[in-house]
């Protein structure tokens, strides 16, 4: 709640658990939205809010179950997925040495962006061969994980390392770079992609990993979540083809299958 708090804490703060009804929370809902948040934004605060109660709940800090928070209906993803080809087009069209490395790594590693340009060489192991995106400090909120280096990423890194001129591995001009919101948009625009975030870049590499077969208890070790569940409920529209060699099991009208 140290982050989500600064959200929900002024509408529900002067309520006691047993006080928060769904009404509370359309009001809370119509305010956010009012404030020009998104629905997904404002979905993901109150579930928030719901995580922390039945947290209070369970370690008693206060009498009772937990209320149940009314949340908005989620919205329909639209992830935009590249194939193999567009990805191979973007890091092509990345004129600059710190966007193609950053754009490795993020399709490499299924990262977050500020996991890759938190990164410095004290975290790359090339003897081991992985990359550890986590930080000692506990300030970040996302999940990160330790990735092994495919050889694309192995690649990348040694030709960086050589002419690193600070401990982070993104860098431009011998120091840390804050964002590469228009390096990446430079090179989407030159690859002729057209719509695509930088976070679609992790979506594409789950996505891919699920396509190619790999479980998805390993895929959610990669991405950095705290349990499978989480990767099941974002990509599960994607796992049906994975599916298709267990429905096979039930086609009865195949002469050769029967008994």
């Amino acid at each position: 709640m140290g982050f989500t708090g600064k959200a929900v804490l002024p509408h529900f703060g002067p309520y006691l658990p047993r006080d928060i009804s769904k009404e509370l929370c359309r009001s809370y809902a119509k305010e956010r939205a009012e404030a020009g948040k998104k629905t997904g934004s404002i979905w993901t605060e109150l579930g928030h809010l719901q995580s922390a109660l039945n947290f209070g709940a369970k370690t008693r800090m206060f009498d009772g179950a937990p209320p149940h928070i009314w949340r908005p209906q989620k919205p329909q993803s639209d992830k935009r997925i590249l194939d193999a080809g567009e990805i191979r087009k973007l890091i092509e069209a990345a004129h600059d040495p710190h966007i193609r490395l950053a754009l490795i790594l993020l399709t490499g590693t299924g990262a977050r962006v500020g996991a890759i340009l938190d990164l410095t060489w004290d975290r790359v192991d090339f003897q081991r061969g992985q990359i550890n995106l986590r930080l000692d400090d506990a300030t970040t909120r996302k999940g990160r994980a330790v990735v092994p280096m495919n050889a694309s990423t192995r690649s990348a890194l040694d030709v960086a390392y050589q002419a690193a001129l600070s401990e982070y591995v993104i860098e431009y001009a011998g120091g840390p770079i804050k964002s590469i919101r228009k390096g990446f948009k430079n090179s989407v625009d030159r690859a002729g992609l057209g719509s695509v975030r930088i976070h679609d870049l992790r979506h594409t590499a789950a996505v891919h990993l699920l396509g190619a077969g790999v479980p998805i208890e390993k895929v959610s070790q990669i991405l950095g979540h705290s349990n499978t569940q989480i990767t099941y409920s974002t990509y599960a529209r994607y796992l049906p083809e994975q599916m298709a060699d267990a429905v096979e099991v039930l086609d009865f009208m195949n002469l050769r299958r029967a008994t």
